[in-house]
């Protein structure tokens, strides 16, 4: 019998529907990769494995006392502990077992027993074999794995980025050691180092877990299993990411001619229906027909997303220098770095990398304007036209859909101009109207996207533009920035997406 069994799952948003009598099974031992194009339901899926959400009709049941782990990186904690008080709560059932053996320490002067002695020898084996005593090694070697001790270990939780909240919510998790671990995009905020770390810890782990990522060379050495969320259905593959869509291709071409099939059968029918339903003689077996349909399970139409296609377009530039950066001290109560200097010669793309939390966003955030430098200078081209990519999935009106945040951003576009425009960044029709803050994270950047396209500039500063992209969109996104005419600052995490790109790579770590 499975960890997890889920059956006849299916789950509605308004009128788009993401899956209909799904079902599959989680076995210990099993290391699922959550995969899917962008909107098709993968976080959906998860936060109903929790309970986090309700979906429309559906039967999950988990083996009793199973302990699951979700990866919920907007969780509410306690911002005045600092990050090893965080990390170390993780351990808190232990610690409250240590605290009630030296309760029976101090009463066994006055009151010593057999039956006290032997509960303290018990809550002492049990501390021994949780690994109580090595707690703080054990908070050290995921704090360093995952790059939280660059942070600080005294930094207090409401002192920091996003990105670094999400790593010391994912070094707590993987403390708590459940027997089954639910990620959503572990790897977003990790550098390649770091995501080698959780390779090898995910590697090794003694539990079963469920992975959502767009990292396809993390999946492909974590995994053994696949869940495709494809055609309003959830199958399940073995094997890891590449056996996959070895195995894919085959199906959906398999798929597609079933489906063709099927409605050439059901086209059969209707005309059979139409012909013969009203006719005394044949009305008996055009009733026949209408029952054969009524019972048919028809198949969802394979209908591919949209591919996108983020075509940027940069005003001219002068043959001078584009950028230059003296002697900058960035941060916001202290200062995060030495001093920076560097330039960006006309035309020239730079990559920014360095460990999560080194600045790089802060970096990207004073150079546009958003935060004051703490000292030295910088100075754009008096040709610069910047257009910026922030990473967070932050809206000024969450509650505004794709069609209204475009309409406000280019007020002269007719609604048939705002619809093209979305269409093409990859924002299907029925999206359209959808409330932002509802829609995926793969979604909201190509809504973010389609701004930037549009939007006059040579000069991009994109910060994380790829976190939730599927690969078609990251494909496409690459090759636009490949074609670019102007300057590039690009901050990413994914060497496989600069590599090429770049005609210099700053490491702010060194």
């Amino acid at each position: 019998m499975g960890i997890l069994i889920v059956k006849n799952l299916t789950h509605s948003f308004v009128d788009k529907v993401l899956y209909k009598n799904a079902e599959f099974e989680l076995f210990k031992g099993e290391r699922i990769g959550i995969v899917g194009q962008n909107g098709t339901g993968k976080t959906t899926l998860l936060r109903s494995l929790v309970n986090e959400i309700t979906p429309d009709t559906g039967d999950i049941r988990w083996q009793k006392n199973v302990k699951i782990g979700y990866l919920d990186q907007h969780a509410e904690i306690d911002h005045t502990l600092t990050i090893f008080e965080y990390l170390k709560t993780a351990f808190d059932d232990l610690y409250q077992v240590e605290s009630e053996l030296n309760k029976i320490y101090e009463s066994m002067s006055e009151n010593f027993s057999d039956k006290t002695a032997q509960k303290a020898s018990d809550y002492q084996s049990l501390l021994a074999n949780r690994g109580f005593y090595e707690i703080e090694s054990m908070v050290l070697k995921v704090a360093d794995g995952l790059g939280i001790t660059a942070i600080g270990a005294e930094t207090l939780l409401e002192n920091l980025s996003g990105g670094q909240r999400a790593k010391v919510i994912l070094g707590k998790l993987l403390l708590e050691s459940p027997d089954v671990l639910l990620l959503d995009e572990p790897t977003n905020f990790l550098d390649k180092e770091h995501v080698d770390w959780l390779t090898d810890y995910l590697k090794n782990f003694n539990g079963a877990f469920l992975v959502i990522s767009h990292n396809f060379d993390f999946l492909d050495k974590i995994t053994n299993c696949i869940l495709d969320i494809e055609f309003k259905t959830i199958t399940k593959y073995n094997g890891n990411f590449a056996k996959f869509l070895e195995i894919k291709g085959l199906r959906r071409e398999s798929y597609i001619r079933e489906f063709q099939a099927q409605q050439k059968e059901i086209k059969k029918h209707e005309d059979y229906i139409a012909r013969n339903r009203v006719r005394a003689s044949t009305a008996k077996q055009a009733q026949s027909r209408i029952k054969t349909l009524e019972k048919m399970e028809v198949l969802a139409p394979p209908q591919m997303p949209p591919k996108p296609n983020f075509k940027l377009i940069s005003l001219p530039i002068a043959n001078q220098k584009a950028l230059k950066v003296f002697g900058l001290e960035i941060g916001y109560d202290k200062v995060l770095l030495p001093k920076i200097t560097f330039e960006v010669k006309s035309g020239e793309k730079i990559v920014i990398t360095g460990f999560n939390g080194v600045g790089k966003s802060t970096l990207l955030k004073t150079l546009i304007g958003k935060i004051p430098a703490i000292e030295g200078t910088f100075k754009f081209a008096d040709y610069a036209q910047i257009g910026y990519f922030e990473q967070n999935l932050a809206w000024q009106n969450p509650n505004a859909n794709p069609l209204e945040i475009i309409s406000e951003k280019f007020p002269k576009w007719s609604q048939q101009d705002v619809r093209k425009s979305l269409a093409r960044c990859g924002i299907m029709a029925k999206n359209v109207l959808q409330k932002i803050a509802t829609l995926s994270g793969g979604e909201q950047s190509k809504v973010k996207l389609c701004i930037l396209a549009n939007s006059k500039s040579n000069f991009l500063i994109l910060d994380e533009p790829t976190n939730h992209l599927d690969a078609d969109s990251k494909k496409i996104l690459r090759q636009q920035l490949l074609k670019w005419g102007g300057n590039l600052i690009l901050v990413s995490h994914e060497s496989g997406f600069y590599d090429g790109l770049a005609d210099k790579i700053i490491n702010l770590k060194e």
